[in-house]
């Protein structure tokens, strides 16, 4: 899929200063962000999630070099890295080149050729704040060197090895989800994921409700600490539950009476994190059908009713997210609000009535300073489309 950029395009920074840098002409992929509306710790436990691509975008320039060198300039960080294509034994190193260490590696054992390159990199999704900055970091940069390299991959197996790259390279233990949004996002759709099979079913966004998302302004990250002992947590509950269902492989084949009759059999702290996990599975099925049949109401108490499950059971939360879903709830027009993403800091995401958005940024952005003493960002975002090349005709 193309899109044609004109001479007001910021895109067109990014160009000249490519051009500027490195004397050459570059071709230019864009992945997006994303926000998932529910459905937080089900995709690496095989469930169902429900997220959304966004307008907000990730954009490599890449033009080819005539050795084995990847030349990468980050120029939200203005810094430069050197990646020797030749080096197979390459080792993370605790930086934002990790993510260009780890896609080339994943690619090349893959058995895909790359060509050296030239890279420059711009991204408007904000970091650390569970909008999958790192996933359309990711599938853009994957998608620029297959690209440049002459070589192509289906958008879910290109999602399948940017998974692997933060898996095994980056070291987050992240699902499916982020990945496979970022391939597979629809203009004003969101996408019901099945993470086990990777079907999927594109949702059409309700129009009487806009997309807002605040940011909280506490970053989260995904590689260690508390996300990857989640997920830590939900296996030793799988491996505990197996003993009595053999047949179950993940959370995904568990029902809420089988843990509820094991109960006794699993530590609190296991049992609270299984219950979150397949609860919220439900969730993200029966907020599927409320939004299908533009039942809003109902969709926002199942929202409701995650963001609750996070905070008690999984313990994802933190104070500044629930105070920012309090300072949401009591602002007219509001239909859901609810912690996206990984957690630990980030983002509400918030199901707004139209008319009353600018009330709503108001209100919250007001309430949440009072109560924080933190400016917070807020975003009126729509769904944006997947993992795309840019066509760069110039319009006069």
């Amino acid at each position: 899929m193309t899109k044609s950029v004109s001479k007001t395009d910021p895109l067109s920074d990014l160009l000249r200063r490519f051009t500027a840098r490195f004397g050459s002409d570059p071709r230019v992929f864009r992945a997006p962000g994303r926000v998932n509306l529910i459905g937080e710790h089900t995709d690496y436990n095989d469930g169902f999630v429900l997220p959304a691509a966004i307008n907000l975008y990730t954009w490599v320039a890449i033009a080819p070099r005539p050795d084995q060198v990847l030349r990468v300039f980050s120029e939200n960080l203005n810094e430069t890295a050197e990646i020797d294509l030749r080096e197979g034994n390459t080792e993370p190193r605790d930086s934002w080149a990790d993510y260009v260490r780890g896609i080339s590696l994943m690619l090349q054992r893959q058995g895909l050729g790359l060509r050296g390159a030239d890279i420059a990199i711009y991204s408007n999704v904000p970091r650390g704040a569970g909008l999958s900055s790192s996933a359309a970091l990711e599938v853009s940069l994957a998608s620029a060197l297959l690209g440049v390299s002459g070589q192509s991959l289906e958008l879910v197996e290109l999602a399948k090895l940017c998974q692997r790259a933060e898996n095994e390279f980056v070291g987050a233990r992240v699902g499916i989800m982020d990945q496979f949004t970022a391939c597979f996002g629809s203009i004003d759709r969101a996408i019901l994921l099945d993470c086990r099979s990777l079907a999927y079913k594109h949702l059409p966004l309700p129009s009487k409700v806009a997309m807002v998302v605040c940011n909280t302004m506490v970053k989260h990250g995904h590689s260690g600490g508390e996300y990857n002992d989640r997920r830590a947590q939900c296996e030793e509950g799988i491996a505990i539950l197996r003993r009595y269902f053999p047949s179950i492989k993940a959370l995904r084949d568990v029902t809420l009476a089988q843990l509820a009759n094991r109960r006794s059999d699993l530590p609190e702290l296991i049992y609270r994190r299984c219950l979150h996990v397949i609860s919220e599975n439900e969730r993200v099925l029966r907020t599927f059908d409320a939004l299908q049949q533009d039942d809003l109401a109902t969709a926002g108490r199942w929202m409701a009713e995650s963001h609750l499950s996070l905070k008690n059971e999984y313990e994802a939360s933190c104070r500044e997210l629930d105070v920012m879903v309090e300072v949401a709830a009591g602002q007219p027009g509001v239909v859901a609000s609810r912690m996206t993403g990984g957690g630990f800091g980030g983002c509400t995401v918030n199901l707004v009535e139209t008319g009353s958005v600018e009330q709503f940024r108001y209100g919250v952005a007001e309430g949440y300073k009072r109560a924080m003493q933190i400016d917070p960002e807020i975003y009126v975002l729509t769904a944006g489309a997947g993992v795309m090349e840019i066509e760069l005709s110039v319009k006069n």
